[in-house]
């Protein structure tokens, strides 16, 4: 089954400043079915997160389709089973993280019990069991973000979206997440996530999307990443484009 469907999808956008127009995503086709970790790539620009808050219907795209577990975005029932971590997460810092991940679970319809369960087993999986009753505004941005993680994921969603999960983890805290992503992998979820950290998204996606100002250039194995067979990619690039993609495709 494919969990995350998109068909040509476009997306433009008007600059406030002389009403110019840049087109962030470029009639892009992807298709990620269930249990797969599917990793996106690029450089700032690329249109990674664009993509991702159309899947989850934050904006619309100009053209194409996009399905969710076999649902539009736009309905607000594709978005049951999702979990989803933003690049910059915001939370309310008087609240402690159980308090948050307490209302995460209430707003998804969890009772009680499930709930604490639930609460109890992500604390202790990203390290946070003893500060879970600190207020959030005394987290180090590590812990801030595997609070996030945390939350993206109590209410135990089928599909899980994380934009850049590792940002501000130290080895310990990336280990951690990688370990989690893994298990749920193991549980048949589907993960989409976004990330610079290379090392990351060769050891755990078993396949990888490069974009590049608005395309989704080349899909890859992990089998393909891993040996390094990859020279086929044609387009102009800058040299950060040219660093990121020999070290990914072994492109000489």
């Amino acid at each position: 089954m494919q969990e995350i469907t998109l068909k040509n999808i476009s997306k433009t956008f008007v600059s406030e400043f002389k009403r110019q127009k840049k087109k962030a995503v470029d009639d892009l086709s992807l298709s990620i079915p269930t249990a797969e970790i599917f990793g996106i790539i690029g450089v700032n620009g690329a249109g990674k997160s664009t993509t991702i808050k159309m899947i989850l219907g934050f904006i619309r795209p100009d053209k194409g389709q996009i399905f969710v577990a076999g649902r539009d975005p736009s309905d607000p029932d594709s978005r049951l089973k999702v979990g989803y971590l933003p690049e910059n997460p915001y939370f309310y810092d008087n609240l402690s993280a159980r308090e948050l991940l307490t209302f995460s679970t209430r707003t998804s319809g969890l009772g009680k019990k499930e709930s604490n369960e639930r609460i109890d087993l992500l604390l202790e999986k990203l390290g946070l069991t003893d500060v879970q009753h600190h207020k959030l505004r005394t987290y180090s941005k590590g812990m801030t973000q595997r609070a996030g993680i945390c939350f993206s994921l109590v209410h135990d969603p089928d599909i899980i979206i994380l934009d850049e999960p590792m940002s501000g983890l130290d080895p310990f805290g990336r280990r951690m997440v990688i370990d989690l992503i893994e298990h749920l992998k193991a549980q048949g979820k589907t993960v989409l996530f976004c990330s610079h950290i290379l090392n990351d998204v060769e050891r755990i996606c078993d396949r990888v999307g490069i974009m590049d100002k608005g395309q989704l250039k080349k899909v890859l194995t992990r089998e393909q990443i891993h040996q390094g067979t990859n020279k086929s990619i044609d387009y102009t690039i800058n040299n950060m484009e040219e660093i990121f993609l020999q070290t990914i495709c072994g492109k000489k």
